[in-house]
């Protein structure tokens, strides 16, 4: 097996464990959202988005209540809100 292949595989294989993890450190959950770490400490510092620091210092996520910030303000779009509109190729409504 290749290196990239070998690489690929453990990728999967950490982001499967961290799937499994309660609590995340600072630098998983930046992992988990695919954000910065400047950014989470930014919104850490700012109370924007739910976190812990036991003592103090160490920085805290749990992964269901970050799932749950990420996933606010859902918009819908046209389709999931059921008022969809037909239109020909050219964008002229079909009544």
């Amino acid at each position: 097996m290749n290196i990239l292949k070998l690489d690929e595989r453990l990728e999967r294989i950490e982001s499967l464990l961290l799937a499994n993890k309660k609590v995340l450190t600072l630098e998983e959950a930046c992992d988990y959202a695919g954000i910065s770490r400047s950014y989470l400490y930014k919104l850490t510092s700012t109370g924007t988005i739910p976190h812990s620091k036991p003592n103090g210092k160490l920085i805290y996520f749990e992964r269901e209540e970050l799932e749950q910030w990420l996933l606010q303000n859902k918009i819908f779009s046209e389709v999931d809100s059921g008022e969809s509109t037909k239109y020909h190729s050219k964008g002229s409504k079909i009544s």
